[in-house]
């Protein structure tokens, strides 16, 4: 097999490969997103933890290394109401960390916090005119929706059901991101808040592929070739890849979290919302042991950040990683060691292998014949 089967993404897309980088906030960097877009997948660059002006920078730099298709990725939450109560039980939750080093619990709290998509951003959009606009937890608002398709833009979106899925088919979307639970980073929940029902890639896709029209992209444990094929002969026309992209030099994360992520096996992460106020997937430390993985004391997201922000940065100092969010899906260990570039080639490549071995299988010959 020489060439992907399923062109519905390529073409909606206009990239040469099936493979989107995913948009991880605070990991991705302009380098990435250029390495994937040469390669010929879809670079996609986040947004939420990035002002207008850093976003506007960013975009432009990256215009002007490459011309491929661009992915421009934001939050779609809600912004939530001031909560002091929440936010002092939370401090109290945290404050012996704070005293383990020396720091004072009743401080003035700061750090980043996960803009959702606005008025700005879609002036962003208009003026910089992304190929692609993809959104997580939902969709904003149906007038901004509407700008963004007038600019041009592809619509996706990320479901973790196929009720989600038919949801964003129904207000707009273009294409369906198939997240399933193994995916690393952000669950992008929004119709539903049960973790414990959200099925796993293999069940997912296909019944997201049968609930909706448009195409659909998987999600999650996909790291290698073998990933990315299982993910076509399950209906989907594309993949995006996360975990695997953390590897690549290009990648932007703490010491703490690569040797994690170096260390990760099948069995050492787990869903918790103990970072930031929401679901994510991520490895097991001890903020999460002792505090979750999900607890019902944590604000509401993303406030939940920003009094954890002191206690990290002295615990990485230390090189510990006991209260980072170290973001990873299940497949860190099947992903191969390269840079961005090599990456993207490397697992539509060795999905073709994968494929082109199963069709010469089925036939009775050989992979050389």
């Amino acid at each position: 097999m020489t060439s992907w089967p399923d062109r519905r993404i390529l073409d909606l897309f206009g990239i040469e490969l099936p493979i989107i980088q995913a948009p991880m906030a605070g990991a991705t960097t302009i380098e990435m997103v250029v390495a994937a877009g040469q390669a010929g997948g879809l670079g996609s660059l986040p947004s939420a933890q990035l002002t207008v002006d850093q976003l506007k920078t960013a975009i432009s730099s990256i215009r002007a290394s490459i011309k491929a298709p661009l992915n421009v990725n934001f939050f779609a939450h809600q912004t939530p109401s001031v909560d002091a109560v929440a936010e002092i039980r939370w401090r109290a939750l945290l404050a012996p960390y704070y005293v383990e080093f020396d720091l004072d619990p009743a401080a003035p709290i700061s750090g980043a916090g996960r803009a959702p998509f606005d008025e700005r951003f879609c002036e962003v959009v208009e003026e910089h005119r992304p190929e692609v606009v993809s959104f997580h937890f939902g969709l904003p608002a149906r007038p901004l929706l509407d700008r963004v398709k007038a600019a041009g833009a592809k619509v996706v979106s990320s479901a973790t059901t196929a009720a989600e899925a038919a949801w964003l088919e129904a207000n707009g979307a273009d294409a369906i991101i198939a997240m399933g639970s193994e995916a690393g980073g952000h669950r992008g929940n929004f119709l539903t808040q049960d973790m414990s029902t959200h099925a796993g890639t293999m069940a997912l896709v296909p019944q997201v592929v049968d609930a909706v029209a448009v195409p659909v992209i998987a999600a999650g444990g996909i790291a290698d070739g073998r990933g990315v094929a299982a993910a076509l002969m399950l209906g989907a026309s594309a993949v995006q890849v996360g975990t695997a992209y953390l590897f690549c030099p290009e990648a932007k994360i703490p010491a703490v979290h690569a040797q994690a992520l170096a260390e990760a096996g099948d069995d050492s992460t787990a869903i918790t919302n103990v970072f930031t106020g929401r679901p994510a997937r991520g490895i097991v430390n001890r903020l999460m042991r002792e505090l979750g993985p999900i607890s019902e004391a944590v604000p509401a997201f993303p406030t939940a950040g920003a009094a954890l922000s002191a206690v990290r940065a002295q615990a990485e100092k230390a090189s510990r990683g006991d209260f980072t969010n170290l973001w990873a899906g299940q497949s860190a260990r099947l992903a191969p060691r390269m840079g961005a570039f090599d990456l993207t080639r490397n697992l539509y490549e060795a999905a073709l292998m994968v494929l082109g071995r199963r069709a010469c299988s089925r036939s009775g010959t050989t992979l050389w014949d």
